[in-house]
């Protein structure tokens, strides 16, 4: 997953060392911050689950966080999300 982001020119920090329910990946892209909580889409619905303390800081947190269970579905919601935010939010490059 980190890698694929990486490919395709987004920056990422991985945090699932926090502990505390903290997703796992920061993902910077065109001035833009995503937040992604990571789930193997692989495994069978009960082992992707949301852990007690993943579910409670979602649930808390006032910005945007996906659950994001492949590589393909994590590339497609950084591509969506860009579109929706105006030119004039957008952090200038340098």
């Amino acid at each position: 997953m980190v890698l694929t982001l990486r490919t395709c020119g987004a920056t990422v920090q991985p945090l699932s060392s926090l502990g505390g329910g903290c997703p796992d990946l920061l993902v910077g892209w065109r001035g833009v911050n995503l937040i992604f909580e990571v789930k193997d889409g692989k495994k069978p619905r009960s082992a992707r689950a949301l852990t007690e303390p993943e579910r409670i800081w979602l649930q808390q947190w006032k910005g945007s966080a996906w659950v994001v269970e492949s590589e393909a579905e994590a590339v497609a919601i950084l591509r969506s999300t860009i579109a929706q935010v105006p030119l004039m939010e957008r952090k200038p490059r340098t």
